[in-house]
């Protein structure tokens, strides 16, 4: 079946909600593509960060095989002997004390903003439904009704009301909104790191810093959403430790499993994650066997094959070959790690037209908030994979 046919499928069958690249993927392996007609392509998005460990890793194949002809699902009615396994490994590469794995980003970050509301009304003595929490403008955190009712992306949220009350949103970077924003019914505030979906927004040095000194001050919960950006992605394990900072709540999904099935967590000490009782929130698919396994192997991966330390030196190389293309398009390049966003002028014509012409020399990449193509390949990738790479992207940055 040819390309125009299977996207001519996808347009009458399947909802419009994304406007996808015109090319059709049928394998993966490592940091590479293949589409349907063969043609190879470097993945420099890698499913927006999931699949930090590359396409179709060996031990993930051997373990979900492994794992799929014993048992998948008992759900959490039953005991399975994956799942505490999966909590132990979370809490030796985290260090909180517990956690409530989920399957999707969104779920996750859903599951952080009950737990903190209840900690808020049980611990902290917040009236019944008055918690508050802080947000940043620019925020990307899902798109279920609770989510985007504190986005401020006008799409996300019009003509999907009513929405959620019970945030603030303040400028990202800004600490002193926040401490402005700050009134005793306040439980939380969430950030992003770094704002990936947002542009590969890079907060002021020492905000993360700022922010956790300012919640602790006022008995308020920090919480990082490091789906994204989390779990070696940035060139540290999370990105909040680029600055030293301990979240109260952390949210993680994506490269959690590698690629290979949703799962996701939400994390903290006992005396926070504790307020949660049986009952109270849940997941038929959360904390499965399958996902279990999955995930363990996934963390294992990343912690005993150095994707950490290779994001930190490959992201850098990556970042220093694009600074140096000489283009009269190109704006900024930031970002940490292989978390990069490459901005291009408002006069270029949007960077769409420039993810097109990638994806014709054989480089996959996703424009975002128009001006901005970001890249974020495997955390496997290698210097002869960039430098392959960086002639090409110079000679689409100089088209006319």
């Amino acid at each position: 079946m040819d390309i125009n046919k299977l996207i001519d499928i996808e347009y009458r069958h399947g909802a419009h909600n994304y406007t996808a690249l015109d090319v059709v993927i049928e394998r993966g392996e490592g940091v590479w593509l293949y589409d349907v007609t063969g043609k190879k392509y470097l993945d420099c998005l890698s499913a927006y960060s999931a699949v930090s460990q590359g396409h179709c890793h060996p031990r993930l194949v051997k373990v979900l095989t492994e794992q799929a002809q014993q048992l998948t699902l008992t759900s959490r009615a039953f005991r399975n002997n994956r799942y505490p396994y999966f909590l132990q490994k979370l809490h030796e590469v985290t260090g909180y004390d517990m956690a409530l794995p989920m399957n999707s980003g969104a779920e996750a970050v859903e599951t952080a903003i009950k737990v903190v509301r209840k900690w808020a009304y049980v611990k902290k003595g917040v009236p019944r439904n008055q918690a508050e929490i802080i947000v940043a403008g620019g925020n990307f955190h899902g798109r279920t009704i609770t989510i985007i009712s504190f986005s401020s992306e006008p799409q996300y949220k019009d003509l999907f009301g009513p929405h959620t009350p019970g945030f603030k949103i303040v400028p990202y970077g800004d600490v002193q909104a926040i401490k402005e924003a700050i009134t005793p019914h306040t439980a939380g505030v969430m950030i992003e790191p770094i704002q990936g979906e947002g542009g590969v927004i890079m907060p002021p040095n020492g905000y993360l810093r700022q922010v956790r000194e300012v919640c602790t001050q006022h008995n308020v919960l920090f919480i990082a959403d490091e789906i994204q950006v989390g779990l070696g992605r940035t060139g540290k394990l999370f990105a909040c430790d680029h600055e030293g900072v301990r979240p109260d709540v952390m949210i993680l999904g994506k490269a959690l499993s590698g690629g290979f099935y949703p799962v996701s967590a939400a994390l903290a000490d006992e005396a926070i994650m504790g307020v949660i009782e049986p009952g109270d929130h849940g997941s038929t698919f959360g904390g499965n066997p399958l996902g279990s396994a999955v995930a363990t192997e996934a963390l294992n991966i990343i912690m005993e094959e150095g994707l950490v330390e290779n994001a930190a030196v490959m992201g850098q190389y990556f970042q220093e070959r694009l600074a140096e293309i000489p283009s009269p398009h190109l704006k900024e390049v930031r970002g940490r790690g292989l978390l990069i966003g490459v901005e291009v002028n408002d006069q270029a014509g949007g960077a769409r037209r420039f993810c097109e012409a990638l994806r014709d020399e054989g480089i996959l990449c996703k424009d975002t908030h128009e001006t901005v193509i970001r890249f974020a390949p495997p955390l496997t990738i290698d210097q002869e994979t960039i430098d392959w790479a960086i002639p090409r992207i110079t000679q689409v940055l100089n088209l006319n």
